[in-house]
């Protein structure tokens, strides 16, 4: 159901703001004043509370079903309802917050209570995540990554083949803003015969689209690839941490573990597919030569809409460059068209074999560069494995993250007349190791 630019609301900060316009309205889990974690809708510089409005009777039918399963501080239940209940509750969204609003008067009369400032709040998880799976679809980041390894066999055969992907550690994902302490492990120092054990010397971020399960399906069973994006409850920003040098002596054979379970870092609202509908694109013709997915993952209606087109940001930060009040340092500035396969495809691929996806599970994309340097999704690539470090303008030079610095991944969808749409932020400073 897209909503174009001239649709204007009366909280006048949502007009025209960066992320949250009218058209946008994602989901959270939020603390205000002290209380306990509640459901609301980002609008503007404001939080809409949904408990309050939901006592304050605003809501009714399906609708008000929607919010009744959000309550208890975790959106699980919300989710699994699926999109007709999404839907309703956006719809009545709209007519609540829209210019000439009839409710415009009570729900402003109650102020902070229904609308406190995003600023005064704390944000949390917004669902318990029973499962997180991160995929690898960013094709240009396995193929950077396979040159600096296989230079002359950069993708292993079944890449095309198959999304592949690996089971994450649910319980290390934290929503924007918690620090990172910094990961020790063991590694194999370059002409050491022996491993060594220590704090990570080449921490790195990986810039990911997350993906939020909603309605799940039973053990044994598997979701058809034409159903798929009826199982997906929305999207956020994904900060999949990386320990490059641990996972270099750790991930063969069987992959990352310690490298990457020490934390994953979330952006905190859900975007629904609903204000991401102006921004569906196909999913891009594969080159010549490749191979076509098997039947199970191929959709012509998912192929003719499955992709989107978001803009995906990277900024760095030191602690030397807030001290001075330097902007920060873009890394990348890349965008979700690079994936290889598409998200219907991950969720059907998943659940295929009759593995049990459930409602708040989070699947990652895997990091998304583009083909270009300053595109790039991963130091690792960016500065070739360390071989190129970069130079901040700051003086200091970067190979990878040291302690104190700060990464904010950002996204945007921008397209002609439609308002423009974002994620939030989703950051996380270094700390040194304990």
């Amino acid at each position: 159901m897209p909503s174009t630019s001239p649709l204007r609301s009366w909280v006048a900060s949502a007009n025209g703001h960066r992320d949250f316009p009218l058209q946008n309205l994602p989901l959270g889990v939020f603390s205000h004043n002290g209380s306990a974690p509640r459901s609301g809708v980002a609008i503007g510089e404001h939080i809409f509370d949904l408990e309050a409005a939901l006592a304050a009777g605003v809501f009714e039918g399906l609708a008000r079903t929607a919010v009744e399963a959000t309550r208890g501080g975790q959106l699980n239940g919300f989710f699994q309802l699926g999109r007709e209940a999404r839907v309703a509750l956006r719809e009545r969204l709209l007519e609540l917050f829209t210019e000439g609003s009839t409710l415009h008067g009570k729900l402003e009369a109650q102020g902070a209570k229904l609308l406190p400032l995003a600023t005064d709040c704390q944000m949390h998880l917004p669902a318990k995540i029973g499962d997180y799976t991160d995929f690898y679809v960013g094709i240009e980041h396995a193929q950077n990554v396979g040159k600096l390894f296989r230079p002359d066999n950069p993708l292993l055969p079944n890449y095309k083949h198959v999304p592949i992907g690996y089971h994450g550690r649910a319980s290390t994902v934290r929503p924007s803003g918690t620090d990172v302490r910094r990961p020790k492990g063991q590694t194999l120092p370059a002409g050491h015969s022996e491993p060594t054990f220590g704090p990570c010397a080449r921490l790195d971020f990986e810039l990911e689209l997350g993906i939020w399960i909603g309605q799940g399906n039973d053990m044994g069973d598997s979701i058809e690839i034409a159903d798929a994006a009826d199982h997906i409850a929305g999207y956020c920003l994904l900060n999949d941490w990386s320990a490059r040098d641990i996972q270099a002596w750790e991930y063969q054979p069987l992959g990352p573990f310690l490298s990457k379970s020490f934390i994953t870092s979330v952006s905190p609202w859900v975007i629904t597919a609903e204000a991401l509908a102006p921004f569906r694109r196909a999913q891009p013709a594969r080159p010549d030569g490749d191979p076509q997915p098997l039947a199970y993952l191929l959709d012509p209606r998912d192929q003719a809409s499955g992709a989107f087109d978001i803009e995906l940001e990277v900024l760095l930060t030191t602690e030397s460059m807030r001290e001075t009040g330097l902007p920060p340092h873009r890394l990348t500035l890349s965008n979700t068209r690079h994936m290889y396969w598409t998200v219907a495809q991950m969720v059907a691929h998943h659940s295929v074999n009759g593995c049990q996806l459930q409602a708040g599970d989070l699947f990652g994309s895997g990091t998304l560069s583009g083909p270009h340097n300053d595109q790039f999704g991963s130091l690792l690539e960016i500065t070739e494995g360390g071989k190129k470090p970069i130079e901040l303008a700051s003086g200091e030079v970067r190979k990878f993250l040291e302690d104190g610095d700060e990464i904010i991944l950002r996204a945007r969808c921008v397209r002609e007349g439609f308002a423009s749409i974002g994620f939030g932020e989703c950051r996380g400073t270094v700390l040194p190791a304990r």
